[in-house]
């Protein structure tokens, strides 16, 4: 059963068009029980809030269910961010520092509304960095995709500073510059996020779609995802990790502290409503407690009753 394909051919049709493109589409990649595999894995997750000790996707927005650090749900997600021949693009674009420095997908929710506009990656240190550093995502849909498609601009790659681009500015490209990624689950793309990209609208069902993020880490990022610890080390799933190639170490940012801070704390949002979420929880769980005693002690009671 085919699983991951793509043949060796196929690399120089991809980098020409990342060249020159700043995207390119490789169909029907991930296939079969992999992609299955993958797909429950991730949905597993999508089946409530992450709180507590559940495990589960964050929302920060409407109308996305985020899942970080897919690299822990199943050997698919591993073997698609480190697969020969994606390697081998990767490499002869970006060069020989590269890792890959965030895993993450999202359920993207039915709507009308264009939440998810134009723009180009704003990821590094535009007061530091002059120049427009490499920057690539591998793209995947683990759902059919026909509405609500990751739409790219074609050529405008490593032309513009990244910023968000307004619906007016887009309209001045022509129709056939902007290419429309649908596809059926399984569906790979790698595109250069200088380019200008975004969500399409509307969204008639919910798209599955996960981006990995591969750049050469020395860049200095922007202070807002330093803030926010966006590029933190890759949280890796010791049972996938068999096998590894010393390159594949280098990859996953193995021994790389350049984005590492020790007791990190994220400034917290919303704490009222955290500070009455913890009391009620509290609450609840002194409840069953003492609910536990009285049924434990009722029980007690009846089979001394019972043997009397």
């Amino acid at each position: 059963m085919k699983t991951l394909s793509m043949n060796s051919a196929s690399v120089s049709t991809v980098l020409e068009q990342l060249e020159t493109d700043g995207l390119a589409v490789v169909p029907d990649f991930i296939q079969g029980e992999t992609l299955a595999s993958m797909r429950r894995a991730f949905e597993a997750r999508l089946k409530r809030l992450r709180w507590n000790d559940f495990d589960g996707y964050e929302k920060t927005e409407r109308f996305r269910h985020m899942v970080q650090d897919v690299l822990l749900l199943d050997q698919g997600f591993m073997d698609v961010a480190i697969h020969p021949l994606i390697k081998q693009i990767l490499r002869a674009y970006l060069g020989d520092r590269y890792e890959l420095v965030e895993a993450k997908g999202w359920k993207s929710i039915p709507t009308r509304r264009m939440f998810h506009g134009w723009h180009g990656d704003a990821w590094y240190d535009q007061k530091t960095v002059s120049s427009i550093p490499r920057e690539v995502k591998l793209a995947f849909y683990l759902s059919d995709v026909k509405t609500g498609a990751f739409n790219y601009i074609k050529g405008t790659h490593r032309k513009y500073q990244p910023r968000v681009w307004r619906n007016h500015e887009v309209a001045d490209f022509p129709p056939s510059q902007i290419m429309n990624v649908d596809g059926p689950a399984g569906t790979v793309f790698l595109f250069d996020t200088s380019g200008i990209h975004g969500q399409s609208c509307p969204i008639l069902e919910p798209r599955l779609a996960v981006f990995y993020n591969y750049h050469d880490p020395s860049v200095p990022i922007q202070q807002e995802d330093l803030d926010y610890y966006r590029y933190h080390p890759l949280l890796l799933n010791a049972a996938l990790l068999g096998n590894l190639s010393p390159e594949d170490q280098q990859i996953l940012g193995f021994g790389n502290k350049s984005h590492y801070i020790p007791g990190f704390e994220r400034q917290p949002k919303h704490t009222a409503f955290q500070s009455l979420y913890k009391r009620t929880y509290d609450l609840k769980v002194v409840t069953d407690e003492l609910g536990s005693r009285v049924t434990t002690r009722l029980r007690h009671l009846m089979g001394r009753k019972a043997g009397a």
